[in-house]
């Protein structure tokens, strides 16, 4: 079996998952960051594909960048300025050709992650 990249974004401020959400994934090699996708979160806050395929899975270190502050914008959330989440980036390693899960868990004033199933 190969190794593949999935999340699934969770508000947990208002207890559903977060719909419309931007995310980018980058590969880190060195100083050097590579955009390679961006995806948009769906009804269920997972994205309507795997964020990387078994096809184009490498290990090596990678970034998720969750762009919070837009999602919290859309839904209404009372503005701050400067607001508290904005941009979140997230870095981390995959070293083995395996499921790797990497939700997030999002308010207006906290997230949490982990390595899912």
């Amino acid at each position: 079996m190969g190794g593949y990249l999935t999340t699934h974004v969770l508000d947990t401020a208002r207890g559903c998952p977060a719909q419309g959400l931007k995310i980018e994934l980058f590969r880190i090699e060195g100083e050097r960051r590579t955009h390679l996708k961006t995806l948009v979160t769906n009804d269920d806050g997972r994205t309507d594909e795997q964020i990387l395929p078994t096809d184009a899975f490498r290990t090596g270190v990678y970034e998720l960048v969750f762009h919070a502050g837009a999602y919290l914008d859309a839904i209404g959330t009372p503005p701050e300025a400067p607001r508290f989440l904005d941009v979140i980036p997230l870095r981390f390693g995959m070293s083995e050709a395996s499921h790797y899960h990497v939700p997030l868990l999002l308010s207006p004033f906290g997230y949490s992650t982990y390595r899912g199933s």
